[in-house]
């Protein structure tokens, strides 16, 4: 099948398999898959043209819903969070865009780009995983002071945990203000600056608007970093957010379009679709089957791939600047 667009041939049953499988993982940790599939297009694929990261949008249009509706759907979504990535990072993509088109239309430099997102999110992957450390055992033995002032040390005896439930805890919400934002998890209360939160997704989306990914890929792992939120209820928020800023990323690029007629910048939209329709339906299983994978297994495997992917467009883009 022929994509006039991308200017490239392929069988039209590899774009929404490769979607489908990257798109099951990644929507676990609330990434669309779409830093990924970016890679695979131009490496695999052979789409270099600057559109290709407008497709690349395209496609979290396509896909992204069907992961949100099931994480609403079995109360894992923090709207208001949603709400303040996506007003932060839908401005960044204007910049974000302008950025591809004019200081980064050659393949070259924006391999390079490419694998100093990947590297650096994959850095803070990695890093994050080191930190972790097991809790420490409860104490066996437990004091008090009588009345004449001495300690006194009692052996704890074992109190029987609550039965577990078969339903996956959901989130609620407990203050909500132009200040912070605090909701409980699993017992648990979680709580974030709006401010922090905003001023860092604009930054997020300018890169992620030069990339093509809407800015989930990257503030996912900032979320889970800095602001110590459970991966369970950052991913839909994520997902949302990188839906709308996708969104307003396409328009944004069919806009500009006429302005560089030298240049292919709008998405093509049959290889976007066959990518999104793939992806539909990996965000649907991932979102479902989330709450049985364990998070370490899951950043795991997307470190691997980020970190390999980095290496080889780092080392041939730098190769060919240095030739």
């Amino acid at each position: 099948m022929y994509f006039p667009v991308a200017n490239i041939e392929c069988n039209p049953f590899i774009p929404p398999l490769a979607a489908f499988i990257v798109s099951f993982f990644t929507s676990m940790g609330g990434i669309s898959g779409a830093f990924l599939l970016l890679p695979f297009q131009m490496s695999f694929l052979g789409y270099v043209n600057p559109s290709v990261s407008a497709t690349n949008q395209f496609f979290n249009v396509v896909a992204i819903p069907s992961g949100v509706w099931r994480f609403a759907r079995e109360g894992r979504m923090v709207w208001p969070l949603a709400a303040v990535v996506a007003m932060g990072t839908m401005p960044g993509v204007f910049f974000g865009a302008l950025i591809r088109v004019n200081f980064l239309p050659d393949p070259t430099t924006f391999k390079l780009f490419v694998a100093c997102v990947l590297l650096y999110i994959g850095g803070r992957m990695l890093r994050d995983m080191l930190r972790q450390r097991r809790p420490s055992p409860a104490p066996l033995y437990s004091s008090t002071v009588n009345s004449a002032g001495h300690t006194i040390f009692s052996l704890k005896t074992a109190q029987a945990k609550p039965k577990a439930s078969n339903a996956f805890p959901q989130v609620r919400l407990v203050r909500r203000n132009w200040q912070e934002i605090v909701y409980s998890f699993d017992g648990e209360e979680y709580g974030f600056s709006t401010r922090g939160v905003f001023v860092l997704t604009f930054i997020v989306g300018i890169i992620g608007g030069v990339y093509g990914i809407g800015g989930g890929a990257i503030i996912s792992p900032f979320l889970v970093s800095f602001f110590a939120l459970p991966i369970h209820t950052v991913a839909g928020a994520a997902l949302l957010a990188t839906f709308l800023t996708s969104s307003t990323a396409v328009i944004f690029y069919m806009l500009i379009a006429p302005l560089y007629p030298a240049m292919s910048i709008s998405p093509d939209f049959a290889l976007g679709l066959l990518l999104g329709v793939g992806g539909m339906a990996g965000m649907y299983c991932g979102a479902r089957l989330q709450k049985y994978v364990p998070a370490r297994f899951i950043k795991t495997l997307l470190l691997l791939v980020l970190l390999g992917t980095a290496w080889r467009y780092g080392s041939a883009s730098l190769l060919a600047l240095l030739r």
